[in-house]
């Protein structure tokens, strides 16, 4: 019997959540797993297509993959262990913000979470599967001060592989960006929280020191998380944000790449920057990427903050958000410190080198491995 693997419609160039799916489909399969993918449909018909093909595929046990987003920020997958007659493992891609419906209090949420099986986020998902993965220690943490249990840390793998070596000079020259310059590369679909506004008036103010300094922007602007339409004018945004900060000579933005193509661009980058507005985790696939192509990297500080992003030995920490000077003086760190860009693109690349999608695989196929031994022995 196959395992039914779970995520919400969506292309994989447009979705972070598709995007995983899509990896760690293609991983279980090489592995030797039998895996059905299944796309589910915002909404509650759509949680109840989904329902019934996963019944008649007659699966030993079911993965889900959740984000909110990835099933329109409808909670009615939510519903799932108690719909499918399966076993239901649970990825949470996101976790710690939502609720649904948003207008219940906390205080009416809590009291339900202490006496029912239910959670204002995941509804049956978090309580009532048989096994909950998280890709990282903060959310974990948060599963377990809610529902209060135990959760499985599978961490992320680089969504970007590293490619091979490349000819730095003509990768440059194909974005037209001088040969000697000083790239300061941004990876990963664009979108507000991205920081990137906040991160061009940064580069603009060091030009005045760094007068080789560019900015290498590398990412689609369209995707589930910002439509057609809002994408084009967040991207004209950008792009005047540069001029009006005297930049638009030095801002390179690229739109959607394939992934060799990404690659090659990391590569010929100097450092990395992901200026979050949330701050940055080890959740991201993107600043895993950075991590594997040997970028010292630069990143925002979360709340709490990420245990492996540790100042000057895995990365450089801008201390707040939304804040154009916090980013200033860590990125000249980084521009005028040659030691300390080699030490921390060193412990990134350490934080990167296990994650690969075969022991993603490996680490999947364990923990299948112990919910038909636990579902066999109730």
């Amino acid at each position: 019997m196959p395992i039914a693997v779970l995520s919400g419609r969506a292309a994989p160039g447009q979705d972070g959540v598709a995007d995983y799916t899509s990896h760690l489909v293609d991983a279980l399969r090489a592995a030797g797993t039998d895996v059905e993918a299944v796309a589910v449909d915002p909404g509650p018909l759509g949680a109840a297509r989904a329902a019934r093909r996963v019944r008649a595929l007659r699966p030993e046990l079911v993965h889900l993959q959740f984000a909110p987003s990835a099933f329109g920020f409808s909670p009615w997958i939510g519903l799932l262990p108690d719909a499918v007659g399966a076993p239901v493992v649970t990825t949470l891609h996101e976790y710690g913000w939502w609720s649904a419906p948003a207008w219940v209090p906390s205080s009416v949420w809590t009291p339900l979470e202490r006496r029912w099986p239910v959670d204002r986020e995941t509804w049956r998902l978090a309580p009532a599967s048989a096994a909950v993965v998280t890709t990282n220690a903060g959310h974990a943490a948060a599963v377990a001060r809610r529902v209060d249990r135990p959760t499985v840390t599978i961490p992320l793998a680089p969504n970007v592989p590293d490619c091979g070596p490349v000819d730095a000079r003509a990768v440059r020259a194909r974005h037209g960006i001088p040969a000697d310059a000083q790239v300061v590369a941004f990876f990963g679909f664009v979108h507000p929280v991205k920081g990137l506004r906040y991160l061009i008036e940064a580069v603009a103010r060091l030009r005045t020191h760094h007068p080789r300094l560019h900015l290498l922007l590398l990412g689609g602007f369209t995707s589930r998380a910002l439509p057609a339409r809002e994408a084009d004018a967040f991207r004209d945004e950008l792009v005047a944000r540069a001029v009006d900060c005297g930049a638009a000579d030095i801002v390179t933005i690229t739109d959607h790449l394939p992934a060799a193509e990404v690659s090659a661009a990391l590569h010929a980058a100097d450092v990395a920057a992901f200026p979050f507005t949330a701050g940055a985790t080890t959740k991201s696939g993107a600043l895993l990427s950075a991590f594997a192509h040997g970028l010292p990297t630069l990143v925002t500080a979360a709340d709490p903050p990420d245990p492996e992003l540790v100042d000057g030995a895995t990365v450089v920490v801008a201390d707040r958000v939304r804040d154009v000077d916090a980013l200033v003086e860590p990125l000249a760190r980084l521009l005028d410190d040659p030691a300390l860009r080699h030490r921390v693109a060193a412990g990134g690349r350490g934080l990167a080198v296990d994650r690969t999608w075969p022991r993603i695989a490996a680490a999947h196929q364990e923990l299948y491995a112990t919910v038909r031994k636990a579902e066999h022995a109730a």
